[in-house]
């Protein structure tokens, strides 16, 4: 009896779909890039009599499959496959030996497979991933030397598909390694380089990855891919470069649509919005009824202040019926709130009804009613508003004592915070607001403790060490501890200019003059607020650099005239 059993059919195996699915999205080249899958020839069949005592195996291997026997059977079908040979059966124990997870039974699996199918070329692409994915980066790499081979003289399907496999490896510069090598031979493989460039790129190796990837290029002028990475690369790095490789092939290749999408997209990140708003529209053209390219036309009119424009553009995304309603609808009281049509604004988002603008719209009402109606049919929309999560509800809590420290309403504002952490206590937003209207109600003790539970709870929280130093500072209280703080929080935060007053001000309170002004001149420069203003003026002057002590606090007030702390200072120092 020859090897085509009477009462056995074993389908063929999808057994890439068994592989663990990558941590990492791989880069994927063009689909013209990557060649057709070569059709294998059938295998040789061995002639192998089916026996009682097969069947009855191959029968309680593939029961014990269904119920869910993994162990069974995985011995089995290795049984089955030792025994005859098949390359059908061969190519089952493969596929139950991945789904068991046991690396080196799968090893030892698809070896056997090879053996018996020496022209699998599927068993060949299964080994090498498993053993890269197990670290037998030697072992692989033989493997994929082989594929290279085998492939003759179109090995770049091959790179691309070892690339698809590689960027999973979680020690990027190990995979790196073993792709470079591999690619060594085949230094006029387009291909080759560009897979080189990908990984190089996800190890960190950015130079590596450019140098790379303009050999691509060079090797295939005409390959989207090439110039697409190579752009990506160089925009990073010297924007305008990258943005002259685009345009540069879009001149030769005015119809290449992903090539003109990147490069719309990356004059916007640029802000160069008209020549963007440009590429969209010439996309749109080409897709009439997209609403995406509508909308995107449309924020960028926005940011043009082109409101006419931008208007057009959203009601025709929004008349396409496709894109997200919600979201138009904010934009669109955006648009109006933009053009200071407060009530057209309200009305476009009181139509927001979920999705992800929904509390941002709820709050944009809330403004509006403020500004236009007072404070108290503010706070009975804030009441109505729906919070998804604790985030939320802080908001609203902070919002609504805001408004009431705008009214001058302080007590009720700080009575609304203390109720809120009465239900949210640890919450870190929630404290450090109370800790800070505790503070200006002259509550300093209550300061203190809300201030320290925040550091505990968040160590590295820079504004809590800062606040409760310079509220000591203000007070002239426990000045060495109070500098301790500030510049603790310096540490976790050293380019905050707030920060730098802190610490320029604890300088100046300790009598470290020079020192004071040195970071209060960083914290000026940084952020030329009035009370930094205010400060280092008051330093330079106690230093004896009064004519320059002057020009800070003229300068600064021409910009804030309205600032108390200012003018308390300048009369201070300079009214007799």
């Amino acid at each position: 009896m020859n090897s085509s059993f009477k009462y056995l059919v074993v389908g063929s195996l999808l057994l890439t779909a068994c592989a663990q699915a990558p941590k990492q999205a791989a880069p994927v080249a063009p689909a013209a890039a990557v060649a057709p899958p070569q059709v294998e020839a059938a295998p040789v069949l061995p002639n192998v009599e089916l026996t009682d005592e097969l069947l009855y195996e191959y029968l309680l291997t593939e029961i014990a499959s269904q119920r869910g026997h993994q162990a069974l059977a995985l011995e089995g079908s290795a049984d089955l496959a030792r025994k005859t040979r098949d390359p059908r059966l061969a190519r089952r124990a493969a596929q139950f030996a991945v789904e068991s997870g046991q690396m080196e039974r799968a090893i030892e699996a698809f070896r056997q497979w090879q053996e018996v199918e020496p022209n699998a070329a599927v068993a060949g692409r299964m080994l090498s991933s498993i053993l890269l994915r197990g670290g037998k980066l030697e072992e692989a790499k033989l493997e994929y030397a082989k594929q290279l081979q085998a492939a003759g003289a179109n090995p770049g399907p091959v790179f691309l598909q070892l690339l698809q496999q590689a960027v999973s490896y979680p020690d990027k510069p190990a995979a790196l390694k073993l792709l470079r090598e591999l690619a060594q031979p085949y230094p006029q493989v387009a291909e080759a380089r560009w897979s080189v460039a990908q990984l190089a790129q996800l190890a960190g190796e950015a130079e590596l990855a450019l140098s790379e990837a303009r050999q691509a290029r060079s090797l295939r002028p005409d390959w989207a891919a090439a110039v697409s990475l190579e752009a990506q690369l160089l925009l990073k790095s010297e924007p305008e470069q990258g943005l002259e490789a685009l345009r540069s092939y879009l001149s030769a290749n005015p119809d290449a649509r992903e090539i003109r999408l990147q490069y719309a997209r990356a004059l916007l990140e640029q802000k160069q919005y008209k020549p963007a708003r440009d590429e969209f529209q010439r996309l749109a053209k080409d897709s009439p009824d997209n609403p995406d390219m509508a909308f995107a036309i449309a924020l960028i009119s926005l940011q043009l202040k082109d409101f006419q424009g931008a208007e057009e553009q959203l009601r025709q995304s929004l008349g396409e019926g496709k894109k997200d309603q919600d979201r138009v609808q904010y934009y669109l009281g955006q648009l109006s709130e933009a053009k200071e049509s407060d009530d057209e604004a309200m009305a476009h988002y009181r139509e927001v009804k979920d999705g992800e603008h929904r509390f941002a719209a709820q709050l944009r009402i809330l403004y509006l009613l403020n500004k236009r109606d007072g404070l108290e049919p503010a706070r009975a929309h804030l009441q109505q508003i729906r919070a998804d999560n604790n985030q939320q509800r802080v908001q609203l809590l902070l919002i609504e004592a805001q408004l009431l420290r705008e009214a001058k309403r302080i007590a009720e504002a700080y009575r609304v915070l203390q109720q809120g952490l009465e239900k949210l206590p640890n919450h870190p937003d929630l404290l450090y607001e109370t800790a800070m209207l505790a503070d200006k109600n002259g509550k300093h003790d209550v300061t203190e403790q809300l201030l320290r539970k925040l550091i505990q709870l968040k160590p590295d929280h820079a504004h809590a060490y800062n606040a409760l130093g310079y509220s000591l500072l203000e007070r002239n209280e426990r000045l060495a501890e109070a500098l301790v703080l500030v510049e603790k929080a310096l540490q976790l935060a050293p380019d905050d200019a707030a920060i730098m007053d802190s610490v320029g001000w604890g300088y100046y309170r300790s009598g470290r003059l020079d020192d004071s002004v040195n970071m209060l001149r960083r914290a000026y420069a940084g952020n030329p607020d009035p009370e930094v203003a205010s400060h280092l003026g008051e330093v330079l002057w106690v230093r004896g650099d009064k004519e320059e002590a002057q020009k800070v606090w003229q300068d600064s007030l021409k910009v804030n005239p309205d600032s108390v702390q200012l003018q308390s200072v300048i009369k201070k120092f300079t009214v007799p």
